[in-house]
């Protein structure tokens, strides 16, 4: 399901608070919070090729896998898939006289990037995502840090 702007504040929303702007850095905090983007092919994530998991950087939900990580050539993270389709939602974005489809995480409300349909098989789906609005966690610590249970998607 695709949400309306509207709809999607009864579902999720990033309340912007002094808390969570100590917590993030400025740029961090104008992705998630504001929906800006993070420069192509300057990013820290868009080349790592390590085996793990990219996670919310708000509240560490898994979002993605790198098994579903593709090179899009964008110069963006680009997965095929989330991890599970509950934990992002999917909103209507009409900004820049486009139209575009926005990702957020459900959980936290930050904006992770935009979803489009030239993607590879299986799904043909590009989720093309913001490095600042994830966090990497490498294979060899994920049992360490609770996420041990995600260890076959790898």
């Amino acid at each position: 399901m695709i949400y309306t702007e509207k709809q999607a504040a009864e579902v999720c929303y990033i309340e912007p608070s002094e808390e969570l702007k100590a917590k993030l850095s400025p740029e961090e905090y104008s992705i998630l919070v504001n929906a800006a983007t993070e420069p192509p092919f300057d990013n820290p994530l868009w080349d790592n090729h390590r085996v793990g998991i990219y996670v919310d950087k708000i509240d560490g939900t898994p979002l993605f896998a790198s098994s579903t990580k593709f090179d899009s050539g964008t110069g963006w993270p680009s997965f095929w898939q989330p991890i599970d389709q509950e934990a992002v939602i999917l909103v209507e974005d009409r900004s820049y006289g486009m139209f575009r489809i926005e990702v957020r995480s459900k959980k936290s409300g930050g904006h992770l990037g935009h979803l489009f349909d030239d993607g590879p098989e299986p799904t043909g789906l590009r989720y093309c995502i913001n490095s600042a609005s994830l966090d990497f966690v490498p294979r060899e610590d994920m049992e360490a840090k609770g996420y041990g249970e995600l260890l076959s998607l790898l």
